[in-house]
């Protein structure tokens, strides 16, 4: 579980990073472009990969559907936020477990026993409860179109669900080893992200800034932790990808909202602790359901 908790540490740190970027003004588009440069330079660093190996790989299907919908369900994220508001998108996000569960035990064979299944009912009743907001609240933080688009938080929601299985059959390749893919993984994400920002720098005459480079350095490290750690958990528990998938998710929201209390002073109401306390026995339950057989 170590790796887990790591990786929900980065995630949480690079929610926390975006959230204070759109407060600075820092452009995001630009930040996620660096973060990626950067996230294969500490690969590099680390892990010293071959380059007869990386060259001599073969680009997998699961690489480059990787590598493209990272990018592009940042950018999902901040259409729906500007499109429903962020709660809704919240939703959309968190609720891209379903999609991570239904594949645990389609594709993968996890086997669910009675702990499991009690900790992912408690897991998905925290979900609906720390996400609830009261009408007035919801209202503010929604855009100003009231019927909204709902093509955006759908993206979210699928893009986030297919990221989550991609990242798991990562994890089960052994023709390469999975850090040399996360390196193939972030090359592709790169270029992507690299040639919409050259677009908009070229043909929109945006400015390219410095700032957002240092930003995207600072993301870069704390995204790398998240995936690269994730994936560990992956291969650490590789008969139950249901228990990271639920672990993960569940985590962001326990870690997420003290994160929002204390350094964004966001405010909660009963509903929303309740779903904390719940996302805590949900956590139990499934650390539990490894070890018991019912």
């Amino acid at each position: 579980m170590i790796y887990l908790i790591i990786s929900i540490f980065c995630s949480v740190t690079v929610a926390a990073l975006l959230k204070l970027a759109r407060r600075y003004k820092i452009n995001i588009l630009q930040a996620i472009t660096w973060n990626y440069l950067f996230a294969i330079a500490l690969s590099f660093f680390f892990f010293k990969p071959g380059i007869s190996e990386l060259t001599a790989a073969k680009i997998s299907p699961i690489y480059l559907g990787l590598g493209v919908l990272l990018p592009l369900v940042f950018w999902f994220l901040g259409a729906s936020i500007r499109s429903i508001g962020i709660a809704k998108t919240d939703i959309a996000q968190r609720l891209s477990l379903f999609i991570s569960i239904l594949a645990a035990y389609f594709l993968f064979g996890d086997q669910f026993n009675t702990l499991k299944i009690l900790g992912l009912c408690f897991g998905f009743t925290a979900i609906i409860f720390t996400l609830y907001r009261k009408p007035g609240n919801l209202a503010k933080s929604n855009s100003p179109s009231s019927g909204g688009n709902w093509i955006y938080p759908l993206l979210v929601f699928f893009g986030f669900g297919f990221i989550d299985i991609l990242f798991k059959q990562i994890a089960q390749i052994k023709d390469l080893p999975y850090t040399s893919s996360l390196i193939l993984t972030f090359a592709i994400s790169f270029i992507l992200s690299l040639l919409a920002i050259l677009y908009l720098a070229l043909i929109k005459k945006q400015k390219l800034e410095l700032v957002n480079l240092a930003c995207g350095a600072v993301l870069g490290l704390f995204n790398f932790g998240n995936i690269l750690f994730y994936l560990k958990a992956h291969r650490a528990m590789a008969e139950n990808p249901s228990t990271v998938f639920a672990a993960m998710n569940i985590g962001v929201i326990i870690l997420g909202s003290f994160v929002g209390i204390l350094l964004f002073k966001e405010k909660l109401n009963k509903l929303n602790y309740i779903g904390l306390a719940l996302a805590l026995i949900a956590i139990i339950f499934i650390t539990l359901s490894q070890f018991h057989a019912i």
